[in-house]
């Protein structure tokens, strides 16, 4: 069972980037590998692994392409190389110097691990973050590998997204070029928790993030705190785990975020701190963001550091690309490539590492980091025409706000005054899913494109269904939910999902076996919100019962085209487990701490003034 975790854990982070997709022959070949550990201001040694080609000389210098982890900088030993280097093979045959780190308080590196470590003010050389470790690394490598240069770009995948986009405030005039992949921006609103709402799906992964080492680790130190997959019906351990109190209690008192997370239920100073979005200012090289559409980990995270450095930094070279993939996919090859049963065409990682990726490092690394490399403002996937598409800005200025109002179960352009409601017991919680085994996966993917279908009819699901468009509609860029609600109960949870509804003859161009994809409902888009946070994320309000009351959030944006002979439909309930933890639907001071008497079913109100506005593509 042990080995069969860490290979778990290997599928679910090493494979996220490129190391280990091809035979290492070539790195043996043509790379040195050095390994050191280098100091920071603080006096604390990260240890890094660092391949250098053998032909680099006086007149043949070499750039730098780093990447920062907590996710081990594996394997160790000199005479032990990776198998791949750099985030695609391409730039690996290009050659670069190519450098890996642990990440304070992971695996051979010194110093105490913190997630999403805080921005610091920084008044002594004790005052320290992941962008003055980004600084102190890249001034040693520059002072310490002859022959390079004097040029950095940095990448890395989901948490080393985040070091990445950390890295950006380093400031230092050698790094030219950041590309954060998935990164998390705000904890409040990736991984681990959506709009402050846990996610549930991720109570397997904490052993990873909150068990600190004592020395120094070639391998996984956390092995042992692994919860063991009992069935392959893995919605059985979360009926049985009881309320998140239950499981905390049985699994994880002695791990430290865990504990952070029960012990800080609102945005506060915890929190605040872990946003990097107030920090991206005055950015002056070049980044490119990347995500995935389908990305159940961090879609919030590239979308708002590209938004926020935009904003904030208009002369910057900022460019932004979203594929049809889940978490971190772009970076290996499938051939045909599906997002659980939905295919979206053939080559689509290779398109984007040849064509976007290996031009960004190229140019400003290798060509004149002064100039812009020609890449696209905006290079994103629609998903429902599976196309690639490019914008000279993002969300398209061309793009018009368009309200789709939730009435008598359709979906209309003009407000009404009917009602419509559900009944919403805590105790019988609307499913994610209805793939039994994906709820013993390490975190959850396939539901981002799910068919929907499971939860068509439930008394505690309502549905809003347009009539067959004769038409394409295109959604591009932001999605808000507008809702205008009422509760018998003092708290609620409102999950709305986006759909599109396939026409009942559709055949696709490329299927899986056993589908049923006529009138399959793909789930485009979806997103929780707590009520008690409409109106503040630091001081949560509970309702009064009864009484009519606006709950407005985001949902995530989309690029997609609704095509002409589908429905567009949207489907909203007050649960959705085992993906999120269930509201007691009492207000209370702490949710996490809820218990199952606090359990309050409750009758829920959708008013007819109720929309869902989108941005529509003209």
């Amino acid at each position: 069972m042990k080995k069969l975790l860490q290979i778990l854990l290997i599928f679910c982070f090493i494979t996220l980037f490129a190391q280990n997709r091809a035979d290492n022959t070539f790195v043996k070949e043509n790379f040195i590998k050095k390994e050191v550990y280098i100091p920071m201001r603080d006096g604390v040694k990260l240890f890094t692994s660092i391949y250098i080609p053998k032909d680099i000389s006086r007149t043949k210098k070499y750039p730098f392409i780093m990447q920062r982890t907590c996710y081990s900088v594996a394997p160790y030993g000199e005479n032990e190389y990776r198998a791949a280097l750099g985030p695609n093979k391409y730039l690996m045959n290009d050659k670069y110097i190519f450098v890996y780190q642990d990440v304070r308080g992971r695996y051979m590196s010194e110093g105490t691990f913190t997630n999403m470590t805080p921005q610091v003010e920084r008044k002594t050389k004790k005052d320290i973050d992941e962008s003055t470790d980004t600084y102190d690394t890249i001034e040693w490598l520059l002072k310490n590998i002859s022959n390079n240069t004097g040029k950095v770009g940095q990448y890395g995948t989901s948490y080393p997204g985040f070091y990445t986009a950390a890295g950006i405030l380093a400031g230092h005039p050698a790094l030219v070029a950041s590309s954060p992949q998935a990164p998390i921006s705000d904890f409040w609103n990736d991984d681990f928790l959506h709009n402050g709402k846990f996610m549930l799906g991720y109570f397997r992964t904490f052993p990873v993030f909150g068990v600190q080492k004592t020395k120094a680790e070639k391998e996984g130190w956390y092995m042992d705190s692994f919860i063991k997959p009992t069935s392959e019906d893995g919605l059985k351990f979360y009926r049985e785990l009881g309320t998140l109190k239950d499981g905390y209690e049985k699994y994880y008192r002695d791990n430290f975020f865990m504990t952070e997370i029960m012990n800080h239920p609102n945005y506060d100073e915890y929190w605040q701190k872990r946003s990097l979005l107030p920090h991206l200012k005055n950015v002056k090289h070049a980044v490119m963001t990347v995500g995935g559409w389908y990305d159940a980990e961090d879609l919030f995270g590239p979308l708002n550091i590209y938004k926020t450095i935009e904003k904030t930094s208009p002369k910057a070279k900022n460019t932004i690309v979203m594929g049809p993939f889940s978490h971190g996919a772009w970076a290996r090859e499938t051939g045909k490539h599906f997002h659980n049963e939905i295919y979206f065409g053939d080559s689509i990682a290779t398109y984007y590492q040849k064509n976007l990726e290996t031009k960004f490092f190229s140019h400003y690394l290798k060509g004149n980091s002064k100039t812009d490399a020609g890449l696209p403002e905006a290079v994103m996937y629609d998903t429902g025409k599976k196309e690639w598409k490019e914008f000279k800005t993002y969300p398209p200025k061309e793009s018009v706000k368009l309200n789709f109002y939730l009435a008598d179960g359709t979906l209309k352009n003009i407000a009404s005054n009917t009602v419509s409601e559900y009944y919403s017991d805590p105790n019988n919680p609307v499913l994610s899913s209805d793939n039994l085994k994906d709820f013993n996966g390490f975190t959850p993917r396939n539901y981002m494109s799910e068919d929907q279908r499971f939860a068509v009819g439930r008394p505690d699901v309502l549905t809003f269904t347009t009539d067959v468009l004769t038409e394409d509609i295109t959604f591009a860029g932001e999605i808000l939910a507008k809702l205008n609600i009422a509760s018998t109960s003092t708290d609620a949870d409102f999950a709305v999902k986006l759909i599109d509804v396939y026409p009942e003859d559709f055949k696709p161009a490329e299927k899986k076996d056993g589908v049923i994809y006529g009138n399959y409902h793909q789930m485009v888009r979806s997103e929780i919100m707590p009520a008690r946070f409409r109106n503040s994320r630091e001081k949560p309000e509970a309702l009064v019962a009864n009484q009519k009351t606006a709950v407005n959030f985001r949902l995530q944006d989309v690029v997609h085209t609704f095509k002409k002979g589908h429905r567009i439909q949207i489907q909203i309930s007050s649960t959705w487990f085992p993906l999120f933890v269930v509201n007691p639907q009492k207000f209370l001071a702490n949710p996490n701490l809820a218990t199952k008497e606090d359990y309050t079913k409750a009758f829920i109100k959708i008013f007819g003034d109720s929309s869902i506005e989108a941005d529509i593509l003209k």
